[in-house]
């Protein structure tokens, strides 16, 4: 989404339409982006459990690290990242794209996450649901 970004604010007849620009901003959010992502990564390695959601199967419910605050601290990380990467650029194209990413991640990727880890881990998983927020 990130290229096609770039393509359509190179690409684009006229002046780019610039939203808000900042690097110290951009900075701090892909930092945070990536730190995020990369420490559920970290967790879900440490409990020996798989990081890809389609696998047939989940050997362990992590809920410790990140996922103590939220659910998906993963995809938090991707929006956040995608959001920095958009006050860098500044202009509206790259403003979609955390947008888009939030949309993908909420309505199709995690839906499916969340049937398959209730099929996977039925009542611990129920009580996780109940105790820690999807987002945070």
């Amino acid at each position: 989404m990130l290229i096609a970004a770039y393509a359509i604010q190179h690409n684009a007849v006229g002046v780019a339409v610039y939203v808000f620009q900042s690097a110290p901003l951009a900075i701090v959010f892909i930092v945070a982006g990536i730190a995020l992502a990369v420490w559920g990564e970290r967790t879900f390695a440490a409990a020996g459990t798989e990081i890809m959601p389609a696998a047939a199967t989940n050997k362990k419910l992590v809920t410790d690290g990140p996922f103590r605050f939220t659910r998906n601290p993963m995809y938090s990380g991707l929006i956040l990242a995608s959001l920095g990467v958009a006050f860098y650029f500044g202009t509206l194209p790259f403003f979609v794209v955390p947008v888009l990413v939030f949309l993908l991640c909420n309505f199709v990727f995690i839906p499916f996450e969340e049937a398959k880890m209730l099929r996977q881990h039925s009542d611990q998983y129920t009580e996780y649901l109940a105790r820690v927020r999807r987002w945070v």
